[in-house]
Parts: C-alpha cells; structure tokens; sequence
C-alpha cells in the first residue's frame, strides 16, 4: 500500500527579523499549504523540528499553528500531522497540548522518554494510517537529542556518541519487528547530518562535542529520512535523506533559496524505480530580501533605481540591506539621503553596512561593520581572542556544549 505525504521543517513561528515580526509571510505560506492539503489530501504532514523559533513563543505564534492544525483537520480529516521539537523549541511544551492535539488528528513527540532503564521507544514510533485505518507506514519520530536526555541509561549510552548510536539501532530495529511488508518505514529527525550545507541563521547544535551525524546511522531499510534543521533543500548523499528546508528565508544568506515543501510517495510493493518519488512543490515568495552591495559613489543611483509601487500592508513591504564600500567617510546625512532616493512605501530599510575596501578586495568580510546584537558564540569567541588565546576549535565545541546545557535546563525549569 502507497503511502503519501508531505515533509517541511524549520517554520519559525514567531521570528523577529531586525526588530519586524514575519507574521504575514507565515500566514501566506501556511495558506498556501493549506491549499496543497486541500489538493493532494496526503495520508501525513511531517513537521521535522524548530516549529517555533524560540522556546517560549508568543501567543501570536501559538495561535498559528494550532488554528492551522485546526484548518488542516477540517479540510483533509485523515491527515496525520507529526511533529518533532527542534533545537528552538521546548520539547515539553509542545507535549503539553497532546490532548488537543489529539482532536485534530496531530502529535508531537518533544523528548525521548525512558522507560524501565531504557529508551521508550513506543512514543517515537508513530503509525500512519490511510483512510481505511489501515497502518500504510511508521514514523520513526526523533527530536532534537540533547545530551541529558540520552546519556547515562545503561553503559551503551556513556557519551552522546555511543547514546545516539545506540538509540538508532534500537529503534530501527524495533521498527524491523512492527513492519509489515506492505509497510513503509519513515524517519523523522532535527539534527545537523555531515555535508549538509548551512546558513548562517541556523543555531549550532552540538551533541557531546561532535556537530554533524553521520548518515550511516540509517538503515538501509528506511525508505525516507525526513530532516529538518538545515535551512537549504537539499538532498544528503543519497536521494532519499532530504532537508526540506524553511519555508520562508530566515536571514539575508538565504535569499535565493528554492524554499519548497516534499511531496514523498512510497509504495513498498512497487519496483526499485518506483520504490519512491518525489515533488518538490515551491513555495511563493510574499516578501523579498534583497541586497543592495557596491561602491559608495553609485549608492543613490542604485537605490533610486529599485522597483517602484506602493506596498499598503506594511508587513507585505519588501527587506532591504545595503552594504557599501568607500575609502573617505561617508556623509553624516548618509540615510537620510537613501530614504529619500527609496521608492515610497515598498521597503523596510533594515541595516546600512559600510565595506572597507581592503576587505572587498580580499572578499574578507571580516571587516564589514554591523551593529547586529553578537550570539553568544561569536561573544564569547572574541572574549576568547581579546584575552590573547588562539582560536581552537575544541573550545568553541566545548563552549557550546555547556550552551546546550543551559538551554536545556531552562527549557526544563520553563516546564
């Protein structure tokens, strides 16, 4: 039996970006995903993690998804919606609503759990049903693993590594003993797999000091691996490992992302060409990012010559950065005269850089001025290099290590 459905991640619900809310762009996409629902009626919607982009949204973001989950329901009622926590999200709060989301056909698996000394793995394998109740596939259902959650369970989980190694295998396997042959097998994890290319809007996870997972922790009997953490679509060494990607761009490094969600159908019974398919369905752009970069003495000119037409909503209007280089100074009255050379009432000017011209000539931007709030990381790594230590590699995974730890005892005083 065929099962069909559709795999997105990384939706952010509630990011700010430089101080504006994306709340519309949201409400477009999850419009737009309703609408595809609607269409191709998939047995499931698999969510892969960082559903909000902090561990305590707002009410605003809250209501979003729980009305699109409502909306959902009504329009397609045997759709499984399955969601896993990132590393932006509190995995106990999104547990907490497990009865309501019981009503509207949707689960969400935030921590591993333990049972009896050992993982519990019923809760993260989740059977999908077709219309006629029958079991077409299980979800092997993997949050964001944090090291307090998975170490010290028996001696195969001393270290992160040999946890999520172990967790893996266990899983898998009893995946193995539940399947049918007319059954699918799907994994869904938030997790950074080794060549999986970044942005720089992502929040380093780090597991017992080693970043990036390898693929080899997947057998070869699951079908599909359904990643979320990475931004990018991207497909991970093998045609069936995929990040889908966000589905808005989430910073200015990812612009020209192809942002989409994967329609997967996979029929067990099927030949090996035929084994799975994809659709990559990409998702309209509401609100662009663009860049404005270039010699400080064509600035006007550039900006002036920007798109014209008036954008009412203002949450609709388009993000513009400018960078600019100039060897002399330049002028006191600099933004003002950007504002006045913008076309009116399209864009949300966000940040004016100034390039030193070494720098651009090196393609060094080392040397760019940004007056963005510093993460921690990049805080505590020019402490590190103010204090006159060299920049070492197993420090910064240490710092943040001890980050993810902190992280993970606030989100469990939160609970």
């Amino acid at each position: 039996m065929a099962v069909r459905f559709f795999h997105t991640s990384d939706w952010h619900l509630g990011q700010f970006f430089h101080n504006h809310d994306r709340d519309y762009e949201h409400t477009q996409f999850l419009n737009w995903l309703l609408a595809q629902i609607q269409q191709k009626q998939p047995n499931a919607l698999l969510i892969a993690g960082d559903i909000f982009d902090v561990v305590n949204p707002a009410s605003s973001a809250q209501k979003q998804l729980y009305q699109f989950l409502t909306d959902a329901h009504a329009i397609a009622p045997h759709m499984q919606t399955l969601m896993i926590a990132g590393n932006h999200d509190s995995g106990y709060r999104i547990e907490q609503v497990e009865p309501f989301l019981a009503k509207f056909n949707a689960k969400a698996v935030g921590i591993i759990g333990k049972q009896d000394g050992e993982f519990d793995l019923d809760r993260l394998l989740v059977p999908i049903y077709d219309a006629d109740k029958n079991i077409v596939a299980w979800c092997l259902t993997l949050p964001y693993l944090r090291s307090a959650e998975i170490t010290g369970l028996n001696e195969n989980t001393t270290n992160s590594q040999n946890a999520i190694a172990y967790l893996h295998q266990q899983l898998i396997a009893e995946a193995k003993a539940r399947k049918q042959p007319n059954q699918a097998l799907i994994l869904m994890s938030h997790a950074h797999m080794q060549g999986g290319e970044t942005s720089d809007s992502e929040r380093p996870i780090v597991i017992g000091n080693e970043e990036a997972l390898s693929t080899a922790l997947f057998d070869d009997v699951i079908d599909y691996v359904a990643l979320g953490h990475l931004h990018k679509p991207q497909k991970v060494g093998q045609e069936h490992i995929r990040y889908s990607g966000s589905p808005i761009p989430l910073s200015f490094s990812e612009r020209n992302y192809k942002h989409q969600v994967v329609e997967v159908t996979i029929d067990p019974e099927a030949d090996e060409q035929n084994h799975c398919q994809y659709q990559a369905h990409i998702i309209p752009r509401t609100v662009d990012l663009i860049r404005i970069r270039g010699p400080l003495s064509e600035l006007i000119t550039t900006v002036h010559a920007l798109p014209k037409g008036e954008i009412d909503n203002l949450n609709a209007r388009h993000f513009l950065e400018i960078e600019y280089t100039t060897d002399a100074p330049p002028p006191v009255d600099l933004r003002q005269q950007i504002e006045l050379a913008l076309p009116p009432n399209r864009y949300r000017l966000l940040r004016i850089a100034r390039i030193y011209q070494k720098a651009t000539e090196q393609n060094d931007e080392s040397h760019k001025v940004d007056l963005a709030p510093p993460t921690p990381e990049k805080l505590f790594l020019s402490l590190w290099e103010k204090m006159g230590y060299e920049q070492d590699e197993s420090v910064k995974r240490d710092f943040l290590t001890l980050l993810e730890a902190a992280q993970h005892d606030l989100d469990q005083k939160a609970h």
